[in-house]
């Protein structure tokens, strides 16, 4: 069964000593994924466009996909159970003519920092959406 994809706009950063707060929303709700404090400096450096004096993790990847010819085409945040997002990488690769899709298993931050990196559209399932916990100003 498909089920029905909300595209969510990238909204803010909220950053504390112990979490990273990702506010994600689409036109009926926001709603916030919470994340190691790590993902949050990497989401700013990305953001900001600050220098870095080495590659990181998601710099590496996109050497990777680049170097094989893949392209990143859309994240899916597709579950969340009890407050654990769940998320899947759409890639694709031409070989021999033939469009080759790959979906990944993967955490919704490594997920959203690729899509940012890459401009590519983040949505979620409308189960997923009308599961989350709706954030306020």
């Amino acid at each position: 069964m498909q089920s029905e994809l909300i595209l969510l706009s990238f909204d803010k950063i909220m950053q504390t000593r112990s979490y990273t707060v990702v506010i994600l929303g689409s036109p009926e709700k926001r709603f916030a994924i919470y994340t190691d404090p790590s993902i949050g400096r990497t989401l700013q450096i990305y953001l900001t466009g600050a220098e870095k004096p080495r590659p990181l993790t998601h710099d590496l990847m996109s050497s990777i996909f680049l170097g094989l010819g893949v392209k990143l085409l859309q994240v899916v945040i597709n579950d969340i159970q009890d407050t654990v997002y769940y998320a899947r990488l759409f890639l694709e690769q031409n070989v021999g003519g033939l469009r080759h899709i790959v979906e990944v298993d993967a955490r919704p931050s490594d997920c959203i920092t690729l899509a940012l990196l890459h401009n590519i559209p983040v949505y979620c399932t409308k189960e997923v959406l009308e599961k989350t916990i709706p954030i306020e100003e």
